[in-house]
């Protein structure tokens, strides 16, 4: 396993961990989810020196694993720095997440996931709007209920705080009105996670695809309609419900509620709880169903699941170890 590697001229060490962009808002969530850990060596860069692209690549290069936390275009030159073939680069960009030669960071998506990520030296972290809606089809599309080819369409409600730094300074100084009610984005149709999306759940169209950013820090959560018309024969909400639960059975961090999750709604005054997983690395999944439509929903922490701790839950599968350790 990674975690006993030998290194030149040494001993069985602890593996060595550095996070290349920890001032951005995903970074500075996986340090703090590392600082803990006595299982782990973390290498850090003098603040001075954070720019100098020959430190951060001999850090890069020293890392049996690092995260790249940093907008696409650095983290490609960052991961064109890495010419130790044993460094493992977690990258939380949009840049890696269709190439053919970095594996997807979500150990739940299909059997045999895990161990394509313990064997690759190369990971992408998923989205967070993407992680909630590839937990919710990738199943379905596998298990013939949605055909590959349905138009899908999904909204997602999601806190500023997935907006980065810059997002999150302009809600938290106040006074600008229009930021008090829910905000609609990605009009043009193009939102960045679109590519993941049809990739990794099986589909062929495109998804029509809502984000929206409302006045709250973080949470988040995806809700996708369907008509059983337009899925396979005899298809209902239990059937939705199962084929999810059989997918997610064992799973520690994805947890499928019962049809209509009668309980959750009554405890909540019949509202559904956007916050509810915030905190976690957890994932729920609900299906919400009458005699002619469901409603699938899944709830996320968009800087746990849909982040930070996303990536370092992968980064414990791929060094072996306990996958929920640190969080």
């Amino acid at each position: 396993m990674l975690a006993a590697r030998v290194r030149e001229g040494a001993g069985t060490m602890k593996p060595k961990v550095y996070v290349d962009g920890q001032e951005g808002t995903t970074g500075l969530q996986i340090h703090a989810m590392l600082a803990g850990r006595d299982d782990l060596e973390i290498l850090s860069i003098d603040p001075a020196r954070r720019k100098d692209a020959g430190e951060r690549a001999r850090l890069l290069n020293a890392a049996d694993v690092a995260f790249l936390c940093l907008p696409d275009d650095a983290a490609r030159e960052a991961a064109a720095m890495v010419h130790d073939p044993r460094t493992c680069l977690i990258d939380a960009s949009t840049a890696h997440r269709t190439a053919p030669d970095w594996v997807f960071g979500m150990p739940e998506l299909a059997p045999g996931q895990r161990e394509r990520i313990r064997a690759a030296r190369r990971i992408s972290n998923p989205g967070c709007h993407a992680s909630a809606f590839i937990l919710l089809l990738r199943p379905l599309v596998d298990a013939g209920l949605v055909p590959a080819a349905l138009p899908v369409s999904a909204t997602s409600i999601t806190g500023y705080s997935g907006g980065g730094r810059k997002m999150i300074e302009q809600y938290e100084h106040g006074g600008d009105p229009l930021l008090l009610a829910p905000r609609p984005y990605g009009l043009t149709l193009k939102h960045k996670h679109l590519p993941e999306m049809m990739a990794h759940t099986g589909l062929t169209r495109p998804p029509m695809f809502l984000p929206v950013v409302g006045n709250f820090y973080k949470g988040l959560a995806v809700a996708v309609p369907l008509h059983f018309s337009q899925l396979a024969a005899g298809c209902d909400g239990a059937a939705l419900q199962h084929a999810l639960a059989q997918r997610y059975a064992g799973e520690r961090f994805v947890a499928v509620k019962p049809l209509g999750d009668p309980q959750g709604l009554q405890a909540a005054g019949g509202f559904f709880d956007v916050t509810a997983d915030n905190d976690t690395n957890r994932a729920d999944l609900f299906v919400f169903a009458n005699d002619e439509q469901a409603l699938l929903v899944a709830r996320l922490d968009n800087l746990g699941k849909g982040a930070s701790g996303s990536a370092v839950q992968v980064m414990n599968v791929h060094l072996g170890i306990d996958e929920a350790r640190g969080l």
